[in-house]
């Protein structure tokens, strides 16, 4: 069961720089192998880029490796049958235990140990995080909105957003709430451009409430019927995901730069995926909105300076 949690069959997995099986990894090579991974995967939102300073950006690393994993342990179908992929994600809380005494030996966990004693990252946030991920194998549907903020998003989303704030020590109660509204609002523009992709897991983020009211059924959701109910569910889905970027604005003018530029980027990265998917009347059953490279290149360049003017086009759009 534990083997598919070794370095090297998570390497291959993610076609990453082959190393002899069974090594002692050092602290640099390990964090490399954090690197690769991190780098090996397409997100809405930039992870680590050039605009952190050089020092911060390898615990930026270790702590996606640490999340990737685990995210891919709950959804990806090579890891097994649900009791299989739980099996794996109590193996990960179980290193994450032992990094925090000083007992890492796996790649993820000797940078995650170093990241955790130089930024003094707590453990809570991690286990959070393991907490989301255990619950995707066990819950697929979710009754109301407030239960998939509550239930989901505080664990799956805002403990990223704490983690990254505490590499810059900010820990206050203020920027930690903006924080949670922008990473909840970059969770739900996940569900909503990934419609497609997360019945295919037998997974329903759409609220089961929203779409009883809309007389929109799940067996209507799994046959793909795009029709206007199931426009009018995405489209008020959609408005209050905007409603929650627009909360925690303020946090990108409320710390130091680099990071304020890094938080621009990213916030625009997931308005931008909000709004192609409005751009595409919400039908991600016949195209899935993305980011490209030119896309990323463009939003990073303009992060470096106020994006007040691309706040009101969006608040235009919405």
């Amino acid at each position: 069961m534990t083997r598919l949690c070794t370095p090297e069959t998570i390497n291959s997995l993610y076609k990453l720089t082959d190393q002899p099986a069974g090594r002692n990894w050092t602290l640099e090579e390990s964090y490399q192998y954090c690197r690769n991974l991190t780098l090996s995967h397409y997100e809405n939102f930039p992870v680590g880029s050039m605009l952190l300073p050089k020092a911060v950006r390898p615990h930026v690393y270790a702590i996606y490796a640490f999340a990737r994993v685990s995210d891919d342990f709950a959804d990806e179908a090579q890891y097994g049958e649900p009791a299989q992929r739980l099996a794996l994600l109590e193996e990960w809380e179980t290193q994450l235990h032992d990094c925090y005494r000083g007992k890492a030996n796996h790649p993820i966990f000797i940078a995650l140990a170093d990241s955790v004693q130089k930024m003094d990252l707590p453990q809570s946030l991690l286990h959070d995080l393991l907490h989301a991920f255990k619950r995707d194998v066990t819950v697929n549907r979710y009754k109301t909105w407030d239960e998939v903020i509550e239930a989901y998003c505080r664990y799956s989303a805002n403990p990223v957003g704490r983690l990254i704030l505490h590499l810059f020590d900010y820990r206050d109660v203020e920027r930690q709430h903006w924080s949670d509204c922008i990473c909840t609002a970059l969770q739900l523009t996940n569900f909503w451009q990934d419609v497609a992709i997360d019945l295919q897991k037998n997974r329903v983020y759409i609220p089961l409430q929203e779409m009883h009211q809309q007389k929109y059924s799940l067996e209507a959701l799994f046959a793909e019927e795009y029709n206007e109910a199931y426009h009018q569910i995405l489209e008020n889905l959609a408005q209050r995901t905007w409603a929650l970027f627009l909360e925690g604005y303020p946090l990108l003018d409320s710390v130091r730069f680099p990071l304020s530029a890094e938080l621009r980027f990213t916030w625009m990265g997931g308005v931008t995926i909000l709004s192609r998917t409005r751009d595409v009347k919400y039908n991600v059953f016949l195209q899935r909105p993305k980011l490209s490279k030119w896309d990323l290149l463009a939003l990073g360049s303009r992060a470096l300076f106020s994006i007040q003017g691309f706040r009101n086009q969006m608040q235009a759009r919405f």
